[in-house]
């Protein structure tokens, strides 16, 4: 099997089980308790907190840990807009992860905050300038995502943040997809919220990692117990945290040689469909992509069609975010795109991983060709 879905999981790394184990087996305490297990725990719990604070160059105390990026995009949203609003005006794009949209969507409802998208262009980039243009007096936040779940679009994110700094507006980033691909380091990026997922990084579902600054108040999503300052109710998940703090830590000191190395290979994917496959167009953006993402449409054909012959012969991957799996709608990421719907759903999309290998590709390549050609002449 080549397995080509790295953006919707990727495999458990054995280091971030080996961390993980003693906290699920015999160092199994509740961080809260008070007595030398737990005690340990807590100590555990302490010890990822500040090396997921070392990827990220925060302090450790503006660390939350979470249930995944879902839950990170929620608490930064939901939590930034309620927690000392200066006014309710929030402004994100059309092509962000459900989990800030639906957020968004949430404070619309109910809580009566207007919602400005921004424009993308053909290859889902954001001009800053227009970002400028629509920042009011009340906006209360700026929801921007590193690079996107679907086409690996790379956002100008620093120039992003530097916009929403000068009007003293709060900016989050959804990083999942980022995460062990890019640089996470909040100064350099500027931003005031950056989630993490830890299944996209090596650690098993179920943990992620939110940042945010420590000047501003955060709302709570979940209330109970006060676990994470106040920010995240909930008995800890240690050894998710554990498990995440060493994936993240192994898979940033990788990133740069990792990112190299798979961006050569993913753009021989690229070159190697458009060149095999008649019809064939790329999505997103040709050079500013993450390192392992490749995407497509195949006009004529059926991207499930496509999915499922690629299966039939051993390669793995998927028509585009895999939180909307099952859905019949066309992406609402290609339709913002420009990308008509009908096109939209003839999307396959691509996910490198570092170990990924050149005679993977290659066959890929062919693969790929061949189903779409199958596919075509059946009218499917």
């Amino acid at each position: 099997m080549i397995y080509l879905d790295n953006a919707a999981t990727t495999p458990v790394r054995r280091e971030a089980l080996e961390a993980m184990w003693p906290f699920l087996t015999g160092g199994f305490g509740n961080p809260s308790s008070h007595h030398q297990r737990g005690e340990a725990a807590a100590a555990a719990l302490t010890a990822a907190r500040r090396d997921v604070a070392a990827v990220f160059g925060c302090r450790p105390g503006e660390v939350v840990f979470t249930s995944g990026g879902t839950e990170a995009a929620n608490l930064a949203v939901k939590g930034i807009a309620l927690g000392a609003p200066r006014g309710r005006h929030l402004v994100t794009t059309p092509i962000e992860h459900e989990a800030v949209l639906a957020s968004a969507d949430y404070l619309h409802r109910v809580h009566g905050f207007a919602i400005t998208f921004l424009a993308v262009d053909a290859t889902g980039l954001v001009d800053p300038a227009e970002l400028a243009a629509v920042i009011r007096d009340d906006t209360t936040l700026v929801s921007v995502q590193y690079a996107n779940n679907e086409v690996g679009t790379i956002q100008p994110l620093a120039e992003l943040a530097a916009v929403t700094r000068s009007h003293g507006v709060p900016f989050h980033t959804d990083a999942v997809q980022a995460a062990g691909w890019l640089p996470l380091d909040i100064a350099a990026l500027g931003v005031d919220a950056l989630g993490i997922s830890g299944h996209k990084v090596g650690a098993p579902p179920g943990i992620g990692a939110l940042f945010v600054r420590g000047r501003y108040t955060l709302e709570p999503v979940l209330h109970g117990g006060g676990q994470e300052r106040g920010k995240r109710s909930g008995t800890e998940n240690v050894g998710g945290a554990v498990a995440l703090a060493t994936a993240l830590r192994l898979a940033d000191g990788e990133r740069v040689d990792a990112a190299a190395r798979t961006t050569n290979l993913r753009d021989a994917l690229i070159d190697g469909v458009l060149r095999g496959v008649a019809g064939a167009r790329l999505t997103g953006h040709r050079v500013n992509r993450l390192p392992g993402t490749a995407s497509f449409v195949f006009p004529g054909t059926s991207g499930e069609a496509v999915l499922l012959e690629l299966e039939r012969t051993g390669i793995v991957c998927s028509s585009g975010s895999a939180c909307a799996a099952g859905s019949d709608e066309a992406s609402h990421v290609l339709t913002a795109l420009g990308i008509e719907g009908t096109v939209a759903q003839t999307a396959v999309r691509f996910t490198l991983a570092a170990s990924t290998s050149a005679d993977e590709v290659t066959e890929t390549v062919a693969s790929v060709r061949a189903a779409v050609d199958a596919i075509a002449r059946l009218g499917a």
